[in-house]
């Protein structure tokens, strides 16, 4: 099978942005752009992403942040250490009826 050259023009910030991004997965560009092209023919269209997480913002911060939009909206967003402890004690109690 015959191999044809791909070349396309973006600004050097974002090219450096994304080989750092690359260099984090272990592939580099070209790497990255062949396995976009075979999936993008594979799946007849744009199938799948690849992220990394948000240093500033982990699955674990963004899982508080939901649990305190939760207990807001509950109306139980400033319980007191006290007021949870005894939620918690209700509830192991009730559950070992």
């Amino acid at each position: 099978m015959a191999n044809t050259l791909v070349q396309f023009r973006m600004e050097e910030t974002a090219r450096i942005k994304a080989a750092g991004i690359c260099e984090r997965l272990g592939i580099d560009v070209p790497t990255y752009l062949r396995i976009c092209m075979a999936r993008l023919i594979e799946e007849n269209g744009v199938p799948f992403s690849m992220t990394l997480e948000n240093k500033a913002e982990s699955r674990g911060l963004r899982a508080m942040k939901e649990a305190s939009r939760i207990a807001e909206a509950h109306g139980n967003a400033e319980m007191t250490l006290e007021e949870i402890n005894a939620e918690i004690n209700a509830a192991r109690e009730e559950g070992s009826r």
